[in-house]
């Protein structure tokens, strides 16, 4: 771990955990790969959503589209109607009903498990409110401009409709997912210690956030 942080510069830090919240489409995933890799740290991303669907016994994909979400209302109907009708409440134990609400409790525990280790770079799913009381933990905002969100996007492969349909819907998803469980608006510009525009270019954005780190630990040591 040494041998790393000196090879890119980076000195020990009081930091041990930076959560990455990100607009869909700006690269914040690809960001928080290349700042884990730079620090040798551990990525929590697929690897969140791996253990969230292990300990919620489901297949990844049934939690991909349902994290950082609320639940839709045919959903919400059914679940009303799992735990209101009497086959439903007879057979409560051996339904596996996996929602937002199950979801998010099980998200907290593998963040709060993650923050615990240290060493983490942790991707979205409401960290950053977790974890906000932690005086080890940076809060980074990644967001960029439209068009070069639908650029991003298209060079992954996306049609320009489906591009452009993804960046309109994706965050009011996270929007209404925030403003649900955590009561704020989103982004809550009071959270983070920093909103840095991708546009600027992934590299460019990682060194400010190593940079960040350094400047933290020296304030805080003076």
């Amino acid at each position: 771990m040494e041998d790393v942080q000196r090879i890119v510069g980076v000195e020990p830090s009081m930091i041990k955990i930076v959560t990455i919240e990100r607009e869909y489409g700006c690269g914040g995933g690809e960001i928080a790969h290349s700042l884990a890799m730079q620090l040798g740290w551990k990525l929590w991303d697929q690897l969140l959503t791996e253990e969230i669907a292990r300990l919620a016994n489901c297949p990844k994909a049934v939690v991909e589209v349902r994290e950082e979400r609320t639940d839709p209302l045919y959903y919400r109907l059914f679940k009303s109607f799992l735990r209101g009708s009497y086959e439903g409440s007879l057979n409560a134990h051996k339904l596996n009903v996996v929602d937002s609400e199950s979801i998010l409790k099980i998200t907290e525990r593998v963040v709060q498990h993650a923050a615990k280790t240290g060493d983490s770079v942790i991707v979205g799913r409401g960290s950053q409110h977790f974890l906000r009381n932690r005086p080890d933990t940076l809060r980074v905002f990644l967001y960029a401009p439209r068009e070069n969100k639908v650029r991003r996007l298209l060079a992954r492969g996306k049609s320009e409709h489906e591009a452009q349909q993804l960046v309109d819907t994706v965050d009011g998803e996270r929007h209404d997912f925030i403003q649900k469980y955590f009561h704020v608006e989103w982004p809550d510009r009071a959270v983070y210690h920093a909103m840095i525009n991708t546009a600027i270019g992934d590299e460019a954005v990682v060194h400010m956030i190593l940079d960040f780190m350094k400047t933290i630990d020296v304030r805080v040591t003076d």
